[in-house]
């Protein structure tokens, strides 16, 4: 389980709410666009990365990989962050933020799922109430920066329509594994592609833009190698 302090940006203000993650889902293959999602699992295919026996797949790893600390521990520098909207239920209501599915690309290409078991899971401590943003839904931005010696730059930017809408994706959740979303859960929900290659960086930048109501949420998190013993 995972313990959080949240803060929920309202038109009102800022209100606190302490929320407790017992279920955390990483859904993956969650692109609308067929033809693209194709191509991708091509792409991966060649790289040695096993295509899915369906899509989307969604993926169960410990709730206890969540965090909201500006830095976490990694092995080595084969992992790379993946910006991506957040579903969470709590007791009242269901919220959307944003994480970073942070993926060791090495033992991707041993199993998909151990990948993601392998690396914490980045989230920013303010979220909006699904409820808020769902009548503008897709004109959200989602938008990730690496920062590598000093410099930062664009890593993935794009529309959250080339991502199954919130509605569809806890559908097919429930479809799939015979339960609901309940309180206490809280999924990853796909990422965009990158913006040249995938790589390793010192630190990892993200936001989730609001045009319509002009807000944002952010968090950005440090990655630490740890060593590689033989």
């Amino acid at each position: 389980m995972s313990a959080l302090s949240l803060q929920i940006q309202t038109s009102g203000g800022i209100l606190p709410v302490q929320v407790s993650v017992r279920h955390l889902i990483i859904a993956g293959w969650t692109g609308r666009d067929r033809t693209a999602l194709e191509a991708h699992i091509r792409e991966l295919a060649a790289l040695g990365v096993a295509a899915p026996v369906r899509t989307p797949v969604f993926y169960r790893v410990s709730a206890s990989l969540l965090t909201t600390e500006p830095a976490i521990q990694v092995l080595g520098t084969d992992s790379t962050g993946e910006v991506e909207f957040v579903l969470i239920r709590d007791a009242e209501r269901l919220l959307v933020g944003l994480g970073s599915d942070q993926t060791d690309r090495k033992a991707e290409a041993i199993g998909v799922a151990l990948s993601k078991q392998m690396c914490p899971k980045p989230l920013a401590a303010d979220v909006w109430e699904l409820s808020s943003v769902e009548p503008h839904w897709d004109e959200l931005i989602l938008r990730s920066y690496v920062v590598a010696d000093g410099s930062r730059t664009v890593y993935q930017e794009g529309s959250v329509a080339n991502t199954l809408a919130p509605e569809k994706l806890l559908e097919l959740y429930t479809a799939q594994s015979g339960r609901p979303f309940c309180t206490g859960a809280a999924m990853f929900c796909g990422t965009l592609p990158v913006i040249g290659e995938l790589r390793w960086a010192s630190e990892f930048v993200m936001e989730l833009e609001d045009p319509v109501l002009n807000r944002k949420l952010s968090h950005s998190y440090a990655m630490r190698p740890l060593p590689v013993e033989s």
